[in-house]
């Protein structure tokens, strides 16, 4: 009769061996259907009682956070059990059938863009769900991801956090610490390997994933700019877009501050496709009319920053932007002052005034600062006042006074090689929404929201029932008081809103919101991506 470990689980057969253990399929005898599950063997890699005492203590705290991670997320093992044996520690979970993605690459060849999207934007919820409980996976890999065989859903298995544990030793000071870094090499970055990781490293291992599933090429088989640090595939990947190539870019960005702020950013740049003006760059409404093209002085390039290039070999080509820039202000400066002399005084006043767009009033208003609604279990959106024909002065025009431009700013006018568009402005975006929702259009209103708002488990546990349940079961309409911008950018804004509930049993709440959101390249909109 084969030897039940710990009297309960029968091992099937070894699935790994490693530095750390083993892993084991195995069956629970104490479960009616002799369940599956997995069992992951864990040393010390230090024989020392006080080190051992620590190392226990650790892994029951590392144990109780994926008891936690598994149970908020299908995507997660569940954790059954843990235990320990004869000075081992055993991990049991949930047994995943399917195929890691390394096995899929294996059998297939390298993944068609689209699957790999699809991929991502299934996974990057997941990584922004653990990095809000404050865990960095530090272990993202092709090995490390399986796609489950019943409804083809990555799940992301192996935290690093355990085995960092197991490595626990004791310093030349006397103090205990981890004597091993957690990660492989290749996926992981700099700082990580130096022992410094942080929540961007693990979607830099998302980033190295994605290429090894888009090339078939592991990392170390492609080239690296030794100049900038930065890994060279493009070459690899010539059928890919321009925008899962500019994703993917970034997430692997050498230093952490060229990569995405978030795993949530990253999903919905991957989602919307928001990669072609940079974030630091001021948003400005454009006119609905065509107008002259701007001139040098005002024009910033919205293209990606060019590479690194010696002081030396730049000097020649800013000397020649200069004299261009020289020429071409001589030239401009000859064409308006001909201009001018040819219009009476009176009709070039009057041209420089019409020029200056009038602001709205929610456009100068001092920002309310938002409250926390009460009755926060749905986004609550709202319209703006009729107040937004109000005169203001031309000097206060395009810019909230809560927000005045720097002089930087003020340059950052959009390249007149970009077509100008009649763009909806982030407080009209609010207030349509708004509007729909006291149409009573929930599907509409729900389409406003991007996906990783949708998928918010807070806000709403059951996805659409719960927006449903909130604005058609509990909120007759809305009464919008105020909304006002706060701040914009070309691809974000965020706008504030004052109102009150009517709810379905009369009574009268009022609500404030911030609303974040994030403009939809593809359609043309914004869209509302988290609300505070």
């Amino acid at each position: 009769m084969q030897t039940l470990l710990n009297k309960r689980y029968r091992v099937i057969r070894t699935l790994e061996s490693g530095g750390f253990g083993e892993t084991f399929l195995a069956e629970d005898t104490q479960m009616p259907s002799n369940r599956r599950c997995v069992i992951k063997q864990l040393r010390p890699i230090q024989n020392n009682p006080q080190i051992y005492q620590l190392v226990q203590e650790r892994f029951k705290r590392e144990a109780a956070i994926l008891e936690d991670l598994g149970g908020e997320t299908k995507q997660i093992p569940i954790l059954y059990a843990y235990f320990q044996l004869d000075g081992l520690f055993y991990l049991v979970q949930e047994w995943i059938e399917g195929d890691t993605l390394t096995k899929k690459v294996d059998e297939q060849g390298s993944l068609s863009e689209s699957a790999v999207k699809e991929i991502l934007l299934n996974l990057l919820p997941v990584t922004e769900y653990v990095h809000k409980q404050g865990i960095i996976h530090r272990d993202i890999k092709p090995d490390n991801i399986i796609l489950r065989h019943r409804d083809r859903k990555p799940v992301l298995i192996d935290f690093g956090a355990i085995r960092e544990t197991m490595g626990t030793v004791v310093n030349s000071q006397g103090n205990p610490t981890s004597s091993i870094v957690i990660g492989t090499p290749g996926y992981m970055p700099s700082e990580q390997a130096a022992g410094r990781p942080i929540y961007s490293s693990d979607l830099y291992s998302l980033g190295i994933t994605a290429i090894y599933l888009l090339t078939g090429k592991q990392p170390q088989e492609l080239e690296t700019d030794p100049r900038t640090g930065e890994i060279v595939w493009h070459k690899n990947a010539l059928s890919v877009s321009q925008t899962m190539l500019a994703v993917i870019d970034r997430a692997i960005a050498y230093h952490p501050r060229d990569r995405f702020a978030s795993a949530k950013e990253m999903l919905e740049v991957l989602q919307f496709g928001a990669v072609t003006f940079p974030p630091t760059v001021a948003y400005i409404q454009p006119p609905a009319v065509t107008a002259p093209p701007a001139t040098l002085k005002n024009t910033v390039s919205l293209s990606p920053a060019p590479s690194y290039q010696p002081a030396h070999q730049n000097s020649g080509h800013r000397e020649i932007f200069l004299a261009s820039l020289i020429a071409g202000g001589l030239i401009g400066g000859s064409i308006i002052i001909g201009f001018a002399l040819s219009k009476s005084p009176q009709s070039v006043v009057q041209s420089s005034v019409s020029s200056e767009s009038s602001p709205t009033r929610d456009e100068v208003q001092d920002t309310p600062t938002p409250t926390q609604s009460p009755v926060s279990i749905a986004p609550e959106p709202t319209t703006s006042k009729e107040t937004q024909d109000q005169e203001v002065s031309p000097a206060r025009s395009q810019f909230p006074s809560n927000n005045v431009p720097s002089p930087t700013q003020s340059a950052q006018l959009p390249s007149s090689r970009q077509p100008l568009i009649d763009r909806p402005t982030p407080e009209q975006a609010v207030q349509n929404y708004f509007e729909t929702i006291n149409k009573r259009d929930f599907q509409t209103g729900w389409n406003q929201l991007s996906p990783s708002f949708q998928n918010n488990k807070r806000l709403h546990p059951d996805g659409y029932l719960s927006y449903i349940d909130w604005w058609g079961g509990k909120v007759q309409s809305l009464d919008i008081e105020q909304v006002s911008l706060v701040e914009a950018s070309t691809q974000t804004a965020t706008v504030n809103a004052k109102f009150k509930y009517l709810m379905n049993t009369g009574k009268v709440i009022p609500g404030s919101v911030r609303f974040f959101l994030l403009w939809d390249a593809q359609n043309s909109r914004w869209i509302i991506s988290d609300t505070k």
